[in-house]
């Protein structure tokens, strides 16, 4: 198989675009800005979904189904909401279709006009929160602790597969809880969900931290966020939990009585992590050559490949393999035997090593007379020969090295590439290569201009961020601590 994409050194931007597809995730759909994630890609994204789903389920989260469709009269009852999304709104104007004059095509039915147009969500907080109204009376109905999974619409100008697209899959939290406390630990419990997640199974190490006000979610009165960097030193934010206060109840009237009698408005909260995840996968572990997934996120964790020139060679080789493969899938490991005449076993090594399959076995007669196997790790790429009985305890073994190996590099890259800075020209400089920790005046005034003149945002104010004190990079006033910049997807 000849070389598929260009190096991460020539074009990162081209590289990613060319992994995706050439790795067969996603490819671009006929209509701008939306994708057809394909098969393999769907599998990882699977898997996450199922992991996922696992942890909200655990945090005594119940799944839910609401509606595509949202009544342009709902986003206008939260101010903030509707300034956050009106821009990328995508309105439903008319619901049927005619022949035109011609014959020739299609155009829309004039007297088909809705009463009340609709939009296709954008985020569901206005939806839910209008069922919320009649799901709650009294403190009894609380928490509700609600997850959907669905598809949304962010009519974007610039996209990219996976990072950026105008439709993506997400999940999103809703949750409504009798107190302001409650709410609080449940965006932070979720966040710390996310972080999990990241670093467990994505094997991404991740920043925990709380967005300045010009960054938070629209109608949130906090935002907090999980932060990766990419292996091009940009950041990306791969989830974000909101403490919604009262806002949505405020909007939508939705009141509960207390034990004492009493009624208040209900607090609440909303998280969600998307599609995007797929990207940051790919980022911050691939290599020049292809994929490099973590073990436990890959669709296909162990494939092997048989090297044969006659069929009984490859009949004697399937007698060795199927205990393999046999006692790999009772212990949960998800395998594939390749017997495929239709391609080279070279070819077969180039496709996989392309796809980030952690571990690959190859075995042909040779192997079958020493009684050994070879074992190739897609992470660092070194092979060693291995007996043939002892093969299924040594991939178990690589399959929990490389999810930790590709944790400690992404972390490692990420603690090169993490500067100080204290004055604005170091900061210029640093944060054209990674990570900068600075002093900032609190203002949104100077968060503006540090992002017209660099390009750089804070991504976040870490959570474990140590009260300091200075003096902002910009304004030189004084600062109590330093936060997190960085140029980002």
């Amino acid at each position: 198989m000849a070389k598929a994409i260009p190096s991460r050194s020539e074009d990162y931007s081209l590289w990613y675009n060319e992994l995706v597809k050439k790795a067969g995730l996603a490819e671009n759909s006929p209509v701008r800005g939306c994708m057809v994630i394909k098969p393999y890609g769907f599998a990882i994204w699977e898997k996450m979904q199922q992991t996922l789903d696992r942890m909200f389920k655990d945090t005594g989260h119940e799944n839910a189904y609401f509606p595509l469709l949202i009544p342009k009269s709902f986003l206008s009852k939260e101010a903030d909401h509707v300034e956050g999304f009106a821009k990328e709104c995508a309105v439903v104007t008319h619901y049927r279709l005619k022949n035109d004059e011609n014959g020739k095509g299609v155009v829309v039915d004039p007297e088909a006009k809705l009463e009340e147009e609709l939009i296709i969500r954008p985020t569901s907080e206005t939806v839910i929160w209008d069922s919320y109204k009649n799901w709650i009376q009294s403190y009894r109905d609380l928490p509700i602790l609600v997850n959907q999974w669905a598809n949304v619409m962010r009519w974007e100008m610039r996209t990219r597969l996976f990072l950026r697209t105008a439709e993506f899959l997400w999940q999103e939290g809703h949750t409504a809880h009798a107190t302001k406390q409650e709410a609080v630990d449940e965006t932070r419990q979720m966040l710390d969900v996310y972080a999990t997640f990241a670093e467990e199974f994505m094997a991404m190490p991740v920043i925990k931290g709380v967005k300045t006000e010009s960054e938070r979610f629209a109608g949130a009165v906090d935002t907090y966020c999980i932060e990766a960097m990419m292996q091009d030193g940009k950041a990306l934010q791969a989830g974000t939990s909101h403490f919604l206060g009262q806002n949505f109840a405020k909007a939508f009237d939705v009141k509960f009585a207390t034990k004492e009698g009493k009624e208040e408005l209900v607090w609440g909260t909303s998280w969600g992590v998307s599609t995007r995840l797929m990207g940051a996968l790919i980022m911050a572990h691939s290599d020049d050559d292809g994929l490099v997934l973590p073990p436990k996120l890959a669709p296909i964790q162990v494939v092997i490949v048989p090297i044969y020139f006659k069929d009984e060679q490859l009949a004697q080789i399937e007698e060795v393999v199927a205990p393999i493969v046999a006692q790999l899938k009772e212990k949960g490991v998800s395998v594939k035997f390749d017997t495929r005449d239709t391609h080279k076993p070279g070819w077969k090594f180039a496709e996989y090593e392309l796809k980030g399959v952690p571990v690959r076995l190859a075995i042909g007669p040779k192997d079958l007379e020493k009684g050994t196997v070879e074992i190739a790790r897609r992470d660092t790429k070194e092979k060693s020969f291995h007996p043939i009985d002892g093969a299924v305890d040594h991939v178990m073994h690589l399959l929990k090295d490389i999810q930790v190996n590709i944790y400690n590099k992404a972390k490692e890259l990420r603690e090169e590439n993490s500067k100080e800075a204290n004055t604005y020209d170091e900061f210029k400089e640093l944060v054209e290569q990674g990570f900068v920790y600075a002093h900032w005046d609190g203002t949104a005034e100077t968060e503006d201009k540090i992002k017209e003149e660099t390009k750089a945002t804070i991504r976040c104010i870490p959570l474990d961020q140590k009260e300091e004190e200075g003096t902002c990079i910009f304004t030189g006033k004084p600062s109590k601590g330093r936060v997190l910049f960085a140029k980002a997807y």
